[in-house]
């Protein structure tokens, strides 16, 4: 603060004594306001906020020792310098009763101008001092009070607490106030296999006033929250240690982080390994197999006929693999989209049964089929749901020893159905029965298999499930005493049993295939399309009038709809809003056929409701995964 921007209050009711301490500051450089009795100098220091006041204590109203006091007593004031001067009281009484009354100093007249304007300055000096040293300590203030960390302040050797900031009580879970009242009183909280140690190194605080250690604090609630804690030697200016500071910062997201990437290393190394022995397994006969296609000489025909037989058996196995993985990826990344409609319960199980067959046939399984007499019919994805039954058997029949037996058992209760699979294979472990559904949880295979598979299969039918409303739950005796998975769905629906023989139909279509309903102006190509889905198994309607779409699918009920954007007279993207805000057809799959296949055009099929999009001329390949999805 420089003389030029300092306000002078000079109250005196002498006005010759008055003027001329007026000009000695003036000369000075300072800038100065007057008052000649004690009721306006308080209001001039209220009202101008004035550095330093200079005093005279004899005043006609009231006297200076008094004004000096109510300036110290007033918070909005109290920081204003007071210089008494006094050509009376000028004794050493005087002096202790004006310093005791609040004063900063006390000059006796007749005072000289240099001894004024260097006592002036001497006081202005250490309101300066003063003044930065607030500062410093609100903004310390500030910090310690906003940052998440325990900023603590001890004296030492003693340790006795001399501050803690607000984060204390939200990492401790403890009040400030208690550990005011005793300093020591953190260690409470410190986890009991660590309070120890820390109560160690707080013993040997004179010798060695430095650390930094990691520990438990245990709150009031039970929970456990890991911190991170560093302690400072603070120095005077001789270089001795006079207090001790202290920093602890809550750390228990890294310590879970530090967990979940130690869970994920051990995780991705288990399963880097398993999944280099399933991809040997059937690289080692494929490469064998190869060997052979080229042999020659007797017998060679035969030999190469079972190469090639080696070779898609294998090749369909790493398929599976792979598939497998992909839907877990799709799962995790929630891309995978069930084409719900209504599925024939007894629909699905054929078709699961259907594919753990062979499995079931090779390892000589005695399989027994349990389910009502009435047909169960539930909402979902019939080939997710078939998926996840099929998987549930080649599960039962991988794990059970040759001969086994295999039961799959399906009864209604209420507006749920159970599907169990049960098997007298080799049973789950008590502890494992938690993490069986874990990503790449691998149980133990019978002596006469050998392990296979990425340990992923449970965790995926138990994620299809839960898409579908539904949940999977495993039983176990122990080693030895075989499973049971049980599936739980709601039910859709339940009809009778005289409508058993038309329900697979409804589901499945003809062999297997799916019933198309193929809307195209272009006549011919139409007619083609159709006559190739005949040949690849499926069954087709035909129409080139948009207006017998509606009553053509309500007629034939068809599980996907094949149409053509560009029809005349016809907005196709219309008409798959249409139909997919119709209460019968919604759930019925559209493909768009056309012969505009820009990423624009996609988007806009997909906004419109289309599940597929086909560039004409499609693929053979590319029109079957098209209609299943």
């Amino acid at each position: 603060m420089t003389a030029n921007q300092t306000l002078i209050l000079n109250v005196d009711d002498n006005d010759g004594a008055r003027y001329a301490k007026t000009r000695i500051l003036q000369s000075a450089g300072f800038r100065v306001m007057e008052a000649a009795n004690g009721t306006d100098a308080l209001a001039m220091v209220r009202e101008e906020d004035p550095a330093l006041v200079l005093l005279d204590v004899k005043l006609p109203d009231i006297n200076g020792i008094e004004v000096c006091r109510r300036i110290k007593s007033d918070p909005d004031t109290n920081c204003v310098l007071v210089l008494q001067t006094s050509a009376a009281l000028t004794g050493r009484a005087d002096k202790i009763r004006g310093l005791e009354g609040g004063a900063d100093n006390y000059l006796a007249a007749p005072i000289e101008a240099d001894e004024l304007v260097a006592n002036v300055n001497a006081l202005l000096r250490m309101r300066q001092t003063q003044d930065d040293l607030r500062e410093s300590e609100e903004r310390f203030r500030q910090l310690t009070d906003n940052i998440e960390d325990v900023f603590w302040m001890f004296s030492a050797p003693d340790g006795v607490l001399a501050y803690v900031s607000p984060a204390y009580a939200k990492i401790w879970g403890r009040s400030t106030e208690s550990l005011r009242r005793n300093h020591l009183s953190w260690l409470d909280g410190v986890h009991p296999d660590d309070r120890a140690r820390l109560q160690g190194r707080w013993a040997a605080l004179a010798t060695e006033p430095h650390y930094e250690d990691e520990f438990r604090v245990v709150l009031a609630d039970g929970a456990t929250r890991w911190v991170r804690d560093r302690l400072f030697a603070v120095r005077n200016a001789r270089g001795e240690v006079y207090r001790v500071a202290r920093v602890t910062s809550d750390i228990s997201a890294r310590k879970e982080m530090e967990a979940l990437l130690r869970a994920a290393d051990a995780n991705k190394n288990q399963f880097l390994a398993t999944l280099a022995h399933e991809l040997r397994n059937p690289l080692s006969p494929i490469r064998n197999a190869a060997a052979l296609l080229g042999v020659t000489g007797a017998n060679a025909a035969e030999r190469q006929n079972r190469a090639r037989e080696v070779i898609l058996r294998q090749v369909d196995h790493l398929a599976h693999l792979v598939d497998d993985l992909l839907d877990v990826a799709r799962i995790s990344e929630g891309k995978i989209v069930l084409r719900r409609e209504e599925v024939n319960l007894g629909a699905v199980i054929a078709q699961a049964i259907e594919t753990a067959g062979p499995l079931i046939a090779a390892r000589e399984h005695h399989l027994e089929i349990s389910q009502p007499e009435r047909q169960v019919w539930v909402a979902g994805d019939p080939v997710r749901l078939a998926q996840s039954m099929g998987n549930l058997l080649h599960n039962a029949a991988k794990f059970t020893p040759k001969g086994g037996r295999i039961r799959l058992a399906v009864t209604l209760d209420g507006e749920t159905v159970r599907i169990a699979v049960i098997d007298n294979g080799i049973g789950i472990a008590e502890d494992n029965l938690p993490r069986i559904f874990g990503m790449f949880a691998q149980a133990a295979v019978p002596p006469d298999r050998a392990p296979e598979g990425l340990g992923i299969g449970l965790s995926l039918v138990s994620r299809l499930l839960e898409m579908h409303g539904g949940q999977l739950h495993a039983e176990s005796p122990g080693i030895g005493m075989g499973s049971t998975f049980t599936v739980e769905l709601p039910v859709l629906r339940v009809t009778g049993a005289e409508e058993s023989a038309s329900a697979p139909e409804e589901s499945t279509g003809i062999a297997g295939g799916l019933r198309v309903l193929l809307v195209d102006d272009n006549i011919d190509a139409m007619e083609m399309m159709g006559f190739l889905l005949a040949e690849m198994g499926h069954e087709a309607w035909t129409t080139h009038d948009a207006t017998q779409i509606v009553p053509l699918a309500l007629q034939h009920r068809p599980q996907v709809i094949v149409l053509d954007i560009g029809l005349p007279g016809a907005d196709g993207y219309e008409l798959a809003r249409m139909l997919k805000a119709h209460p019968e057809l919604k759930h019925i799959r559209l493909v768009a056929h056309t012969g505009y296949g820009s990423p624009e055009d996609r988007r806009k099929a997909q906004e419109a409701g289309f599940d597929a999009h086909l560039v004409k001329p499609a693929e053979l390949e590319d029109l079957e995964k098209a209609l299943r999805g």
